[in-house]
């Protein structure tokens, strides 16, 4: 037996999270993808903050189980990490300078707010930049997509056109889960305005689907308005559902506190021709005072604060322990973390 053929045998019997993961794709495609085309993993990152560990775990994670898929068949893979840099700016993140020419600027698409370090076109591309280096660090193997290049490129133009096509039918999906003051405003389309560059949430009208033109109120003007081109973009639920959908993404893992909106997600990928992707539910990463780890707060910890204190492998082991287990992250944890390590 050849060391790639006993590796594959290994793989196929073990019992580890990373490879019970990969079997839901094996389910999923029992003879690889149609056409040879390679098993698409995603992680998404939303550049609002700056990346901390909570962001490096979910691309290790993902990784762990893209090795075990290649390994238990030896097919193609790639792997996306998918930057939401579109999203309007709700709130000026903690750590970060400037604070009050960001201030100026909210609700702007993250990829049109200048750089409160002064390093880089934009908020979102100094971000892109940090995560990019951060994942470049640990020789990880990824393509890197930026929602704006997708939304302004035309890549995402056929499923926008599907969205208006569809768009009663993806309203029926998402006004149930919403307060009623918020049904009467709600629209899974969120138009970029041509005065002030905010993206809006107002209630929205195809005006024609074909053509992607909507019709919307914008600070006491009627605008129609093209979707494509970056003059719009979806609602972060229905989005997420476009994008599995218009990818074809095959794995994606999430929080627990995203279950229902990955529920919402699927529900509008199958819509608009797709299916959900398979996906391991992970518990989340909490702080010193058992608050959820949030990039906006800046209460994470720093990959350079940890490896001050331990190896990279201590940190991956930490990471790789029961996925399924909410994790303290903070300083005070790392002794006690290198010492399960050694």
């Amino acid at each position: 037996m050849t060391d790639t053929s006993e590796l594959r045998a290994a793989a196929l019997e073990s019992k580890a999270w990373p490879y019970e993961e990969a079997r839901k794709l094996l389910k999923r495609y029992p003879e690889g993808k149609p056409g040879g085309e390679p098993m698409l993993f995603e992680t998404g990152y939303g550049p609002s903050g700056l990346p901390h560990i909570g962001t490096f775990q979910e691309v290790l994670r993902t990784t762990m189980v893209r090795k075990a898929y290649e390994e238990m068949t030896g097919l193609p893979t790639r792997l996306i990490a998918f930057s939401d840099d579109m999203d309007g700016l709700r709130k000026v993140p903690d750590n970060v300078p400037n604070k009050e020419m960001l201030t100026t600027h909210l609700g702007k698409p993250l990829s049109r707010i200048p750089d409160p370090f002064g390093t880089h076109d934009s908020f979102a591309a100094h971000n892109n930049a940090m995560l990019r280096d951060f994942l470049d660090r640990f020789g990880f193997e990824y393509e890197f997509a930026s929602s704006t290049d997708y939304y302004a490129s035309g890549r995402f133009d056929e499923k926008l056109r599907d969205v208006l096509r569809n768009y009663d039918a993806i309203m029926a999906v998402m006004l149930p889960t919403l307060r009623a003051e918020r049904q009467a405003t709600y629209s899974p389309v969120l138009p970029v305005s041509p005065t002030s560059g905010v993206v809006l949430q107002v209630p929205v009208e195809v005006v024609d689907a074909e053509a992607g033109i909507i019709r919307f109120e914008d600070d006491g003007q009627t605008i129609e308005q093209s979707v494509f081109g970056g003059q719009a973009k979806l609602q972060w639920k229905p989005d997420w559902g476009m994008r599995w959908a218009a990818l074809g993404v095959d794995y994606e893992m999430y929080g627990k506190d995203l279950i229902d909106s990955g529920v919402l997600g699927g529900k509008i990928a199958q819509i608009l021709g797709g299916r959900k992707p398979e996906g391991l539910i992970y518990e989340l990463f909490l702080d010193a005072k058992g608050e959820k780890i949030s990039k906006s707060k800046g209460n994470g910890l720093s990959i350079d604060q940890w490896l001050t204190y331990g190896p990279d492998e201590s940190l991956a082991f930490y990471i790789y322990r029961e996925p399924k287990k909410a994790k303290a992250l903070h300083l005070g944890l790392i002794p006690r973390a290198v010492d399960d390590y050694w």
